[in-house]
């Protein structure tokens, strides 16, 4: 059992208003958040698979694997991280330690697995992760993070403390119900005004653009929030066997149709206006997160292994 008497990263305390450090002025890094209203709709592989071909198009690319408690990134890439997220949060590394290189030299921050107490964390936990970005001086471009799926805290504090969110969507009832749900909460709660849409696992070209418009008109109808279609990814079976090799399709079959159309959707994505100011740096995610009104908690806190 570790004890915590706050959340910790890269070697020192974290303090919600602790003064900035001076560091090199870098690009502006596009943030985006990759969410579902339920699990099992194939949101990981969108995250990996767009990292990866975003990467092809020369972007430097890195992947959060936001599920703290339930790793899946690893899983569906092969990996086996030596280090991750736990580590960070416990104050025993930083951020750049525990990096992985994945296909198409993305860079990977790994989450925890199996360790019940990540998927549990309080806000201001959340906030020491997420200001570790902040110290980060490596170029980046695009931030991807995938979030767990549903409407958990870590997944509406991660979509609240970025510049785009990507939920995915699949021909299930439930999936448009739940997608419906977290929009909502984003939506009314937060403020959020803009989503996109990606329809995932579709059987026929038509299908995908069908499963947004279920969808837009309920938003329509209720919601003050714009929904933008980036496109669908067909189930083939060159991606069910690139995930049983663990493998990227986007990487072991680039000109298959599922890996064509995560190419089309990193090509739009590529098109979105960069951030400006001081929104434009990783400094952003942690001031979105911390400007939302977490306080951080009194009680001691702890991880158990």
């Amino acid at each position: 059992m570790y004890q915590l008497n706050q959340p910790t990263f890269g070697r020192r305390p974290i303090h919600a208003h602790a003064p900035r450090v001076a560091r090199t002025l870098l690009p502006p890094v596009q943030v985006i958040a990759v969410a579902s209203g339920k699990g099992g709709v194939g949101k990981t592989n969108i995250s990996v698979n767009l990292s990866v071909a975003l990467a092809q198009f020369g972007r430097q690319v890195m992947l959060m694997d936001a599920d703290l408690g339930l790793a899946n990134v690893d899983v569906l890439l092969g990996l086996q991280p030596r280090y991750n997220l736990s580590q960070v949060l416990l104050g025993r590394m930083g951020l750049e330690d525990i990096l992985v290189e994945g296909p198409a030299g993305i860079s990977i921050v790994p989450a925890a697995s199996g360790i019940a107490r990540m998927a549990d964390l309080a806000p201001a936990e959340h906030i020491g992760i997420i200001r570790a970005f902040s110290e980060l001086d490596r170029p980046i471009d695009v931030l991807i993070v995938d979030t767990a799926a549903g409407l958990h805290e870590s997944v509406l504090s991660f979509c609240r403390a970025v510049q785009e969110v990507l939920v995915v969507v699949c021909d299930e009832p439930a999936s448009i119900t739940d997608a419906y749900a977290l929009i909502k909460v984003l939506s009314r709660d937060y403020g959020l005004r803009r989503v996109r849409v990606v329809a995932n696992m579709v059987r026929r070209t038509d299908e995908g653009r069908l499963l947004f418009h279920k969808l837009a008109a309920v938003c329509d109808r209720f919601l003050d929030v714009t929904l933008d279609y980036l496109g669908a990814i067909p189930h083939d079976d060159y991606l069910r066997k690139a995930v049983q090799r663990q493998k990227a399709v986007t990487a072991l079959y680039p000109s298959s149709p599922s890996g064509r159309a995560f190419k089309d959707l990193a090509r739009k994505a590529a098109r979105w206006p960069l951030p400006t100011g001081s929104s434009g740096r990783i400094e952003f995610f942690v001031e979105r997160l911390v400007g939302s009104g977490f306080k951080e908690p009194q009680e001691a806190l702890s991880l158990s292994d």
